[in-house]
């Protein structure tokens, strides 16, 4: 796994976000604020969830090698880990959120555009980022998924996708009924 194939892993999660923004461009914020009638997240809740989930990661990771650590070459283990998520991911539970991306951390109502805006220049400060890694950090098991365990940078790049898969039936769900 080298810097530029991890790259090209965000290109295609930045071409996923923009679809994503594309299909809610079409809403103002009174649907994009509304809340299901099973009680879940409104649209802009969810994806606040998502900003939150992504910037706790990269936190992590900016924290992690704040103190140059020892990190083991990320293989079938690190592998494994993301398959279970993946499994996990699409089976049709709810999951609890973990603490600081669950409710408590989402506000009761946002801006999409604003919405929009903080996560695009979040994804550009995460490209940044990455771009000046050294290569070496590639292959290591840097990152570390709350309930799975360590991963790649790149298998980290791959849950970010699977998380806003995981998200976008609930988006469209609660589109369908309030929208």
């Amino acid at each position: 796994m080298t810097k530029a194939t991890t790259l090209a892993q965000l290109d295609q999660l930045d071409q996923e976000l923009s679809r994503l923004f594309r299909q809610l461009e079409r809403y103002d914020n009174a649907p994009l604020n509304q809340q299901p009638t099973d009680g879940g997240w409104t649209v802009l809740q969810v994806l606040h969830h998502l900003i939150l989930a992504e910037e706790a990661s990269v936190g992590y990771i900016q924290k992690k090698l704040s103190f140059n650590p020892v990190l083991e070459k990320a293989g079938f283990r690190a592998a494994w880990r993301l398959f279970v998520v993946d499994f996990y991911f699409r089976m049709p539970l709810k999951f609890k959120a973990p603490k600081g991306v669950d409710r408590e951390a989402l506000p009761e109502h946002a801006d999409f555009e604003s919405t929009k805006a903080q996560w695009e220049s979040q994804r550009r400060a995460l490209r940044k980022y990455l771009s000046h890694l050294p290569d070496a950090q590639f292959d290591r098991e840097l990152y570390k998924h709350p309930f799975a365990g360590k991963m790649s940078l790149r298998q980290m790049l791959q849950f970010f996708g699977m998380h806003i898969k995981r998200h976008q039936s609930q988006i469209n769900r609660v589109l369908k009924e309030v929208g």
